[in-house]
């Protein structure tokens, strides 16, 4: 078949032409694989001039710590090698993580058994259950049968077809804990809608179809901030916050930022609608007939909903009431993440109606994730342990001479935020930026005697903001490959985005968590 032909051939309502195979990943370019050569010597060096000593004394080592100097060196130095190796992804990042484990015991910095003990710490079961139902999702046919469903009672009316993708990803937000699971699920979807409108990438971009990808991208990473279960790094803050002494409730995290990342997503659809990429009204009649149709089709495709598809909803339902409430039933979201798990597991037996939904081949499990996060949070432990973060933000903040009590803590609220969504244009790795920025905020908010819950939970809202370039994460890179923008309209958006949810983010610690009960007021 000519090439011509198959171009004729491809029918843009056709959602299996959408799967994520289809889209090859974009391959580094030739200053990333410079990077990538030089990441594990500087890694190598870095460690040995710490461990080593070669660099000299380092007086608040000597004089101000609490455990064996050699430990503060020999920490630094796996610090700074595990970022610099997460960062250049020189090797993979499961491997930087088992490598840290290993480090960090053979040179004394942990003992054995606490190292090890991380991967069975409650966010690494949290995360595991979490998988576990998120599969059942899949599996059942619940989630595409809910977003199909969605889509059709939408019908032409375009803010609610928008809307409705809002809505997918928050729902499915409280479960899937990947975003690239998500873009999954809902890129068949956005881009037969856009199809439908004209939008089908190429020479053929429109405004309606550069706002249903760009606000899916961003859809699908915001709505991880609304949950603690969002995101494994979202998980690596509330334990390194645990470790700390400060106990984040799911239903804390949820009450904060849930409604922040409704707003935010609400100000994306307008500002990208109405001001960035208009959408004038002549777009928004249908372009190809049709399109509607097929997606009943498809919803028809699956039939009288299951009763494996009820049990999962119900489960579903019961560990998000559950989830949501635990301040006041004293049961930790691991433990309800667990029962939920054994629930949708649950095999026939003695005859009675089955309870689960699926065997435990079928469930989803990203070891080589989990494995990245265990290491994540041995050297989270470490730093806790040696307090290594926390002796320069003392030497630096003591300098600078910052009064907590006045204009000082909106300051360095403002500044900190700040640097915190700048390195999401840096790294891909969520859970490496938080490794890096979580131990300086948790020490600075301790040091000034601020409510520490307070001043971090908001700024880890802004975790997940990594939309604005294609090698921000694996969604954005997925959803660049659809060719419906350039990189200079992503980043033009984004930026956009960024500093709208920056500056929203003071207001709200300021006025709104004050309100919920949060000591978070900035001045």
């Amino acid at each position: 078949m000519s090439q011509k032909d198959s171009t004729h051939s491809f029918d843009p309502l056709d959602m299996r032409n959408y799967s994520l195979e289809k889209f090859k990943e974009i391959k580094s370019g030739i200053w990333m694989e410079r990077i990538k050569f030089i990441g594990m010597p500087l890694a190598i060096l870095l460690f040995l001039a710490f461990h080593l000593q070669w660099i000299g004394a380092i007086e608040i080592f000597e004089t101000q710590t609490k455990v064996p100097p050699a430990n503060c060196y020999s920490a630094t130095g796996i610090f700074l090698a595990s970022l610099v190796l997460w960062l250049t992804e020189a090797i993979p990042n499961y491997l930087t993580s088992l490598i840290v484990v290993v480090v960090v015991i053979l040179t004394g910095t942990m003992k054995m058994r606490p190292a090890f003990a991380m991967l069975g710490e409650p966010v690494m079961i949290l995360n595991i259950a979490s998988f576990i139902m998120a599969s059942a999702l899949v599996v059942t046919g619940l989630a595409k049968r809910m977003s199909v469903w969605l889509l059709v009672r939408m019908g032409h009316k375009m803010g609610l077809l928008f809307w409705c993708f809002i809505l997918l990803n928050l729902i499915l937000g409280a479960f899937i804990s990947a975003t690239s699971a998500k873009t999954a699920l809902l890129l068949p979807l956005f881009m037969v809608i856009s199809a439908i409108y004209g939008a089908t990438g190429g020479e053929k971009r429109n405004n309606v179809g550069r706002n249903m990808v760009l606000l899916n991208l961003l859809a699908n990473n915001v709505s991880a901030s609304a949950f603690i279960t969002g995101s494994a790094a979202n998980l690596l803050a509330a334990a390194m916050l645990e470790q700390a002494g400060y106990k984040v409730f799911y239903g804390d995290w949820f009450m904060a930022l849930f409604p922040l990342a409704l707003i935010q997503c609400a100000i994306a659809w307008y500002t990208g609608t109405r001001w960035i990429f208009p959408i004038k009204k002549e777009d928004t009649v249908p372009k190809i007939e049709g399109g509607m149709t097929r997606l009943q089709s498809e919803l028809k495709q699956l039939g009288p909903i299951t009763a494996a598809e009820i049990r999962a909803a119900l489960t579903f339902l019961v560990v998000l009431l559950l989830w949501s409430t635990d301040r006041l039933h004293g049961m930790r979201a691991e433990v309800i993440a667990v029962a939920g798990a054994c629930v949708v597991l649950m095999p026939s037996v003695c005859k009675l109606p089955r309870m689960g939904v699926m065997k435990w081949n079928d469930a989803d499990i990203p070891w080589h994730m989990l494995m990245f996060s265990f290491g994540a949070y041995v050297l989270g432990g470490m730093v806790d342990q040696t307090d290594i973060v926390g002796l320069y933000i003392h030497k630096l903040f003591d300098q600078w001479q910052i009064d907590p009590a006045g204009t000082g803590k909106l300051m360095v609220f403002a500044v900190l935020s700040a640097v915190f969504a700048i390195t999401t244009l840096i790294s891909e790795s969520k859970t490496a930026r938080t490794i890096i920025m979580f131990p300086i905020i948790i020490s600075i908010a301790k040091k000034f005697g601020w409510d520490v819950i307070g001043f971090c939970l908001p700024m880890a809202f802004l975790i997940n903001q990594v939309y604005v370039l294609y090698f921000n994460s694996k969604p954005a890179n997925i959803s660049y490959l659809l060719d419906h923008y350039s990189t200079g309209e992503s980043f033009k958006y984004g930026m956009i985005q960024m500093v709208i949810i920056w500056a929203l983010l003071i207001l709200w610690t300021q006025y709104v968590m004050p309100l919920m009960g949060f000591n978070s007021a900035l001045w």
